[in-house]
């Protein structure tokens, strides 16, 4: 049922137009005689159309359409202003306003009929277009957020496909990339940057598919030729993740590529140096080297934790970016929460394997 709104201080004028436009099916005719009041009411409702007279006391024609439009998501509501034949000058100010059409004193009652019925229509039509594009749009979220979920299950399965060929590393994916997260948070990127690397991080040794099982596996310290076969995973895990169009394939790419690389150039594979490694990396390896420290290996005891966190201080400047470094010591609570938290899930999982 449409809802139109007549405005005009002229009593019998209002008379007239709610007698005739009562004939259109179904119509809710509104009539105010004050423009204040009609423009508090619009505050508040929204009408399908607006008939406006131009010539009224204190807020004519012209400024009732200015103030109309200030008014949030009444900008699109088709106004019919009446003026005299004469007034071309005030067409040409309402049609820079924003009026849709206009109608000449003594008003003729087809043509009111028509042009109120034709802007109706193209209303209707243009809210059924919003409408469908609301839902395409929404529609169009649905699906974008279920590839997402996919390619996020796809980079969990890859990331526990190094995890099993690596069994030392329990819950080092997920303590680290919380680590990461925290980091990120510290230096204040944006929220989808650090989701971005929380998601990547886990793919960080993918690369570790491509190496030797008496290498991966071997519980000894390895020898230098071992070492450089040990280090071709970072070039692995990039070459398995590159070209990717998608930015979270993109990031992990990134991640398996540079978190070996050292702040001072001594890092590898390609030995960069400072800001050079790309932000992503230098996290990464705050976190990456941590965990690796406070985690128990067959060939290592687990580091306490502020030896762990001195290490990194040591580092600042050499291995490790220092400001990377200060952002993760300034998160020290929360650093602690994430590995208690995993821990405990790790002594849960180990348990129900061996009750298995």
């Amino acid at each position: 049922m449409p809802r139109l709104l007549v405005v005009d201080d002229n009593a019998t004028n209002l008379t007239l137009f709610r007698h005739l436009l009562k004939k259109l099916d179904g119509a809710d005719v509104l009539c105010f005689a004050d423009p204040v009041a009609a423009l508090d009411w619009c505050a508040t409702e929204e009408p399908d159309l607006i008939l406006l007279d131009y010539m009224m006391p204190e807020v004519d024609g012209l400024e009732f359409i200015r103030r109309l439009h200030l008014i949030a998501g009444r900008a699109d509501v088709p106004v019919v202003m009446v003026t005299a034949d004469t007034e071309s000058d005030v067409r040409h100010k309402a049609l820079q306003l924003g009026a849709q059409d206009f109608l000449t004193k003594p008003v003729d009652k087809i043509e009111l009929m028509a042009r109120v019925n034709n802007l109706l229509a193209l209303r209707k039509s243009r809210q059924q277009l919003a409408d469908r594009a609301a839902w395409l749009a929404e529609e169009v979220k649905k699906a974008t957020h279920e590839i997402v979920a996919r390619e996020k299950e796809a980079i969990f399965r890859l990331s526990r496909a190094a995890e099993y060929r690596d069994p030392e590393t329990g819950m080092h994916l997920l303590r680290m990339s919380n680590y990461a997260r925290l980091v990120a948070m510290q230096l204040e990127l944006p929220v989808a940057e650090q989701e971005l690397l929380l998601e990547a991080a886990p793919m960080h040794d993918i690369g570790k598919v491509g190496t030797p099982d008496h290498i991966l596996l071997k519980p000894g310290r390895l020898t230098p030729e071992e070492f450089d076969v040990m280090k071709q995973h970072a070039t692995i895990g990039y070459e398995i993740l590159r070209d990717s169009t998608s930015p979270l394939l993109q990031c992990a790419a990134t991640l398996a590529l540079t978190h070996h690389e050292k702040f001072d150039g001594s890092g590898y594979p390609h030995g960069l140096s400072g800001h050079s490694i790309p932000l992503h990396g230098r996290i990464v390896a705050v976190a990456d080297v941590f965990d690796a420290l406070t985690s128990e290996r067959p060939y290592k005891k687990a580091w306490p934790l502020e030896d762990a966190a001195a290490f990194l201080n040591e580092g600042a400047g050499g291995h490790f970016d220092p400001a990377c470094v200060e952002a993760f010591q300034a998160c020290w609570p929360q650093v602690l929460e994430i590995r208690a938290r995993y821990q405990e899930e790790l002594t849960q999982t180990v348990a129900t394997s061996t009750q298995s």
